[in-house]
């Protein structure tokens, strides 16, 4: 301890202390407090002014990280409100689309009383212009049987050719191994759709065996017949879009738009019971 007392740091420090003492107490005694006073102000105020800017600055990006964090949270919550909305207008627009397609459906069973439906999606399609080959959700544990004529409200779609458990295949008119006995509705003229592999690529089929002087306009509308075919009478086929004469066989034909969209349909009918009614 007599060390401490007698070390230069304790000397220093009490010299220090005393000047720090006495100086402005003699100062004072001189008259010369105000000026020590106003020095001391003019060192100390810019430091004083600094210390308030960074107090500023400290407040204003605390403020900033504030409000930066409540936008972040608004954010987040207007994202997930959007994402709400988005999905109620998706099933809002779904249910529409499904409410339009059960009227349809219905419509078409007010007009074929006599038939039995069953509905199915269509779950794969083969690659092509258009459709002709595709598979549907249905299959034998849902009575589907081959040959069964797959249909929606606006025509003809295609009719069954392999059946599994769970699913079905099937062809569609435009392909070539189709054949549906029609009539064009107008007139009654009776002729035979086929499949046309030149045509298909275009989504059409072949209207054929018209006599030479049929009575057949572009825009007729072509109905099936149930003649020969695995589909019932009463069944739009399609319409007609061009008229072609074969001056060789005596003989005329008519190539067809059918009536359903095949490239965009996804939700069909196969008619389960109709033998009765085939001619």
């Amino acid at each position: 301890m007599r060390d401490f007392f007698k070390s230069r740091f304790f000397i220093i420090s009490v010299i220090i202390g005393m000047i720090l003492v006495i100086v402005p107490s003699v100062l004072s005694i001189m008259g010369l407090g105000d000026a020590i006073r106003g020095g001391v102000n003019f060192l100390l105020t810019p430091i004083a002014s600094a210390f308030t800017k960074i107090s500023d600055s400290l407040g204003g990006y605390a403020e900033y990280i504030t409000e930066f964090d409540r936008l972040k949270e608004e954010n987040a919550q207007l994202k997930s409100e959007i994402a709400e909305m988005r999905e109620r207008i998706y099933k809002a627009a779904e249910l529409e689309d499904m409410n339009e397609w059960l009227y349809e459906y219905l419509e078409l069973k007010r007009q074929h009383t006599d038939f039995q439906f069953l509905d199915a999606d269509i779950v794969s399609r083969e690659a092509g212009n258009y459709m002709s080959v595709f598979t549907l959700n249905r299959g034998s544990a849902h009575g589907v049987e081959v040959n069964m004529p797959i249909v929606v409200p606006e025509g003809v779609v295609g009719y069954v050719t392999e059946v599994g458990y769970g699913w079905s295949k099937a062809v569609s008119l435009i392909e070539t191994a189709s054949a549906i006995g029609a009539y064009i509705e107008r007139t009654g003229q009776l002729g035979l759709i086929e499949g046309n592999f030149n045509l298909m690529e275009k989504g059409l089929c072949e209207l054929k065996y018209l006599p030479v002087d049929a009575d057949i306009n572009e825009g007729d509308r072509i109905i099936s017949s149930g003649l020969g075919s695995v589909y019932p009478r009463g069944l739009v086929i399609g319409y007609v879009e061009e008229v072609i004469p074969n001056k060789y066989s005596q003989s005329m034909s008519a190539t067809i738009r059918p009536a359903a969209e095949l490239n965009e349909t996804d939700r069909v009918m196969i008619v389960t019971d109709y033998e009765e009614y085939i001619q």
